[in-house]
């Protein structure tokens, strides 16, 4: 067989075919609550998202070095080990914090904020005060802030 860009409309499907299967971004979710991962997760799927699940912070960090989300949804209090302690150590992974962290907590504390902004999730909801679409909107924004 020859390279695909010896035919320019095999190297479109070729190109097309990659770009397609791009197009399905893997989402991690790291909750401890049982229902609100599984409403994240049918909702995600709905929309389209491949979704893998983590219930406590170890599992979680596991996760994401070993499936290389697109996008993580991440509470802060957690089992094992907490919200702020994977954002620490993604931080410090020159790779690892390219990945987009949208963090859905309990409280919504000004200071709590700051420090999950400063390190590097791109936005913060209350879960108290969301619907599940506001976090599909959210995680396009930020997925679109990284060019993904």
């Amino acid at each position: 067989m020859f390279p695909p860009e010896a035919d320019p409309l095999l190297a479109e499907n070729v190109n097309s075919q990659m770009f397609a299967k791009r197009m399905v971004q893997k989402v991690l979710i790291i909750e401890d609550e049982d229902v609100l991962r599984n409403v994240l997760a049918k909702k995600l799927e709905k929309e389209g998202y491949e979704v893998i699940v983590a219930a406590d912070g170890e599992a979680g960090m596991n996760s994401i070095r070993n499936e290389n989300p697109d996008m993580i949804l991440l509470d802060i209090m957690l089992p094992k080990k907490n919200g702020y302690q994977i954002l620490e150590e993604m931080h410090g992974d020159e790779e690892l914090k390219k990945i987009p962290v949208l963090v859905i907590s309990n409280s919504g504390q000004p200071v709590e904020v700051r420090k999950i902004l400063e390190l590097g999730a791109c936005d913060y909801l209350v879960k108290a005060d969301f619907e599940p679409q506001e976090v599909i909107d959210k995680m396009r924004t930020c997925l679109s802030s990284k060019g993904l």
